[in-house]
């Protein structure tokens, strides 16, 4: 278990790695949200953000398609805490 952005502890429900991409969805029981982390280890770049529950799974394969607009959306790495 993990925290979030928030304090909150996180549940890690999959784990996938494509294209030198590591894709990770979250479930976070206090509040009932889920969130997105995007992992590229050759930058060491990561982007984490939530997601409707009722589109997690969608967004676990497809991060890009779901990934926010909105800059007051994304969670930046330093704030995002630490890698899993």
């Amino acid at each position: 278990m993990r925290l979030a952005t928030n304090g909150h502890p996180q549940r890690e429900l999959a784990r996938r790695l494509s294209g030198g991409l590591e894709v990770a969805l979250y479930w976070c029981p206090t509040d009932n949200s889920t969130s997105i982390e995007v992992w590229q280890s050759s930058s060491e770049e990561r982007l984490a953000f939530l997601v409707p529950r009722e589109q997690a799974l969608d967004a676990f394969y497809h991060p890009f398609a779901h990934f926010p607009h909105a800059s007051d959306e994304l969670a930046p790495a330093h704030e995002a805490g630490a890698r899993s």
